[in-house]
């Protein structure tokens, strides 16, 4: 549907994490009255009954995913499968039904327990600042290929975190600075480097807000089977622990962090 420019913009100052929702709220509206084109009063007048009705529109979690189904090429990990398994594990816990009793008055946007998938470190989805952030991870390993010192994967990778050694004809990687994202081993013409382990981080308890915080990362790659462990774990964590809709960042203690890490 086309939008005039003052309506584009006008959406672009919604708040992002309930813009897509409102962007569907407008369209589905201005084409339900029959309208073409969707005007600055189309985009107020929807705006208003969205932000009147909020509580209606909350289910108790938000789960965001990056650009990787759609055919994204810098996929490290393919989380499609991973997303059906959180939103039925997260659905089982009727987070919605716990807010209503923990939270006084109407719920918002906020209380709502943040969950959110990139399929690589671009992180187009923002898990840095959510409650639970999943990062596609793909790490690379050195194999007996010999290596013809192109230089393909130093161009590659974003990080720096390779070096070639000519002395012993093989590529030095720098595991403290590489991000897991599987593009040196894309590159590489002879196989000198492939793909090792592939998986997921998981990065917990980052938050916008009046006291923002970003998430901090357990240590390692994990499959979905412990993917789905560690998002149960902190999903019991917090109905555990939240008594008037705090949170889960809130909650999370560095103590609290490190008994998690621990158990993976």
């Amino acid at each position: 549907m086309e939008w005039t420019k003052e309506a584009a913009e006008s959406i672009q100052k919604v708040p992002f994490f309930v813009r897509k929702r409102v962007r569907a709220r407008v369209e589905t509206e201005a084409k339900n009255a029959g309208k073409k084109v969707i005007s600055l009063v189309d985009v107020k007048a929807t705006q208003a009954r969205y932000l009147s009705g909020m509580a209606s529109e909350i289910k108790g979690y938000q789960i965001d995913t990056c650009f990787g189904p759609s055919g994204c090429p810098n996929r490290a990990a393919v989380s499609d499968q991973l997303l059906q398994k959180i939103e039925s594990l997260v659905v089982g816990k009727d987070l919605l039904g716990f807010l209503k009793k923990r939270v006084d008055g109407d719920l918002k946007f906020h209380h709502e327990f943040r969950i959110t998938l990139a399929d690589c470190p671009n992180a187009c989805s923002q898990p840095q600042i959510k409650d639970v952030g999943i990062i596609g991870a793909c790490t690379p390993r050195i194999t007996e290929e010999p290596c013809t010192l192109c230089d393909a994967c130093v161009q590659a990778c974003k990080e720096d975190a390779i070096t070639l050694i000519p002395e012993k004809e093989c590529p030095d990687i720098d595991f403290d600075r590489c991000l897991h994202c599987g593009k040196c081993m894309q590159v590489c013409p002879t196989g000198t480097i492939a793909k090792g382990s592939q998986g997921f981080r998981v990065q917990l308890g980052g938050k916008l807000g009046r006291h923002p915080q970003l998430a901090k990362e357990l240590p390692g790659i994990y499959s979905e089977d412990q993917v789905l462990e560690i998002v149960e774990t902190c999903l019991d964590f917090y109905q555990q622990n939240s008594k008037h809709g705090e949170r889960f960042s809130q909650l999370l203690t560095s103590a609290d962090f490190e008994k998690i890490a621990a158990r993976y």
